[in-house]
């Protein structure tokens, strides 16, 4: 039971997008590849120190998949995706750094039936987020709506986005703060309880639809390292740091890793594990200044929600 847990979230997503409407979660089991086992990282990090625990006052539970919003004032996150919960989005208000303000659900965007989780936001309020809800009629997963105080109107599916034959997922999104571009965690499994691959694709807006950039095998071909497993994206204000998840499907814990480009376009590559953050860490969540980052830790049993800090980059 431990070893199907520390699989972690994102394999159990992926095996609940391809399941029947009742979400089991519990299928996904993990190697059993120690779990001290890390992939090879090429160098570290070390710009980002002193780990915190991010105080959500009012809420004690589970809380995976944070996003903070670019202006600092909501941290999104969703619930647990361990059967029998059904993941939910949830959100808080900034009271100071670190420290947050429980509100509740994210109206309008959850299904007592299915997951609905990994928010991201662009700088006008249209919020991003994945759900299984229509899978199976569409093979679509990502939808949009527009977050004002707490609420969501207008959802749909994103226009665009899909895969072409069950068995693949778009699993998780991605927003630029302009909202130009999509950075989506695409999972392939083939029949198996957990995926054989799992790579990040960009996508451009085109007027109100998404399209694949035709770049952007070449721009993320240091993120996607052959024979790992990678997702979880996250940009940074000005689109020249990514960070991400990584992971050995082979077993062990995921990391989150930083990559970096000088200008826009080109391809992203130094890519480096971010050595302060430790353990079975995920989703990472860059603050619009550079300054923070906000993950998912395993603690115990739980996952809860740290950060670290360096200096403000903006």
């Amino acid at each position: 039971m431990r070893q199907q847990r520390r699989w972690g979230r994102r394999a159990a997503i992926l095996a609940v997008l391809l399941s029947a409407p009742v979400l089991v979660l519990s299928a996904v089991t993990a190697s059993a590849a120690p779990a001290t086992r890390r992939p090879v990282a090429q160098g570290l990090y070390r710009g980002f120190t002193d780990p915190q625990a991010v105080i959500i006052e009012g809420y004690s539970a589970t809380a995976m998949e944070p996003f903070i919003s670019r202006d600092g004032r909501y941290l999104l996150f969703n619930t647990s995706n361990q059967s029998p919960d059904i993941a939910a989005l949830q959100y808080a208000t900034s009271v100071s750094p670190g420290i947050f303000a429980y509100q509740g659900p994210v109206a309008g965007t959850n299904d007592p039936s299915f997951l609905s989780g990994t928010p991201s936001m662009d700088d006008d309020g249209n919020l991003y987020f994945v759900s299984p809800r229509s899978y199976s009629q569409t093979l679509s997963t990502v939808y949009t709506g527009s977050f004002a105080s707490g609420r969501v109107a207008s959802v749909h599916l994103v226009p665009g986005l899909g895969v072409a034959a069950a068995g693949t997922v778009d699993f998780d999104v991605e927003v630029s703060p302009d909202g130009a571009s999509l950075y989506v965690s695409v999972g392939q499994f083939n029949g198996a309880a957990a995926p054989q691959s799992a790579v990040l694709s960009i996508y451009d807006r085109t007027g109100s639809s998404f399209t694949l950039d035709p770049r952007s095998a070449r721009i993320l071909r240091a993120v996607n390292k052959r024979g790992m497993l990678t997702y979880a994206a996250s940009i940074s204000t000005d689109g020249l740091e990514l960070f991400f998840t990584r992971a050995n499907p082979a077993g062990g814990n995921p990391a989150i890793y930083r990559a970096v480009r000088r200008t826009s376009g080109q391809p992203f590559g130094h890519v480096q594990r971010l050595a302060a953050i430790t353990g079975f860490a995920e989703a990472p969540s860059l603050s619009a200044d550079g300054s923070t980052v906000y993950y998912h830790l395993l603690v115990g049993s739980q996952f809860d929600i740290e950060s670290v800090t360096r200096p403000a980059t903006s």
